[in-house]
């Protein structure tokens, strides 16, 4: 899954939201030089992403994309999830999208000396863009997709995505919801789980 969801499947503890949403820029072991938190929302990264990649629903959006996109195509499905999640956020979260994303902000800026280099680089222009929030709009969601295609030696086309997404709307639709049900049942039974390992 893309960030937005990362953070989300968190939960209120501002730590795990920060490991979670840092959680790709955090190799092997080197998650152990945080902050305890911070480290149960690495690992819940970690299974999230393990989830998603063999769920067999996430496997059918990924499906569809294989033939023109190759092995970008776990990266355009985690992000046509995440505007999913953006467009129809009030299903799963009583606080509006934007007053939520800017708590967000404000606990990575609360947070700041607890972050990795990557992320402190990163937080000026993500919240200039505000990324999070433009996931919904599929204009958005395009400009963020050539960006992303920009930084590639080679083509990637991931620049014409959103074109299969307004082709296969109602499937990529329909495939986010009943996969992503599945996924906060496993993020909440992985986050106790991680959390009692901690404990121990």
């Amino acid at each position: 899954m893309n960030f937005l969801a990362h953070i989300f499947l968190s939960g209120e503890n501002k730590r795990i939201q920060i490991g979670n949403f840092m959680g790709d820029g955090i190799r092997g072991k080197d998650y152990l030089h945080f902050h305890t938190d911070i480290q149960i929302g690495v690992l819940l990264h970690r299974s999230i992403d393990s989830f998603t990649d063999f769920h067999p629903v996430f496997r059918e959006s990924k499906h569809r994309l294989i033939p023109k996109y190759n092995h970008f195509s776990g990266i355009i499905t985690d992000m046509f999830y995440d505007h999913f999640l953006a467009k129809e956020w009030h299903l799963y979260h009583n606080e509006s999208l934007s007053n939520f994303v800017q708590a967000f902000y404000q606990n990575l800026e609360e947070h700041k000396a607890e972050l990795n280099i990557k992320t402190r680089n990163l937080l000026p222009y993500m919240k200039q863009q505000n990324w999070l929030e433009r996931y919904a709009n599929l204009v958005d969601l395009q400009q963020i997709l050539k960006q992303m295609d920009q930084r590639f030696s080679f083509p990637s086309n991931m620049n014409e995505a959103v074109e299969d997404l307004y082709e296969h709307y109602d499937a990529f639709q329909r495939e986010f919801h009943l996969f992503f049900k599945d996924l906060m049942v496993h993020a909440e039974s992985e986050k106790k789980r991680i959390t009692k390992e901690f404990e121990k």
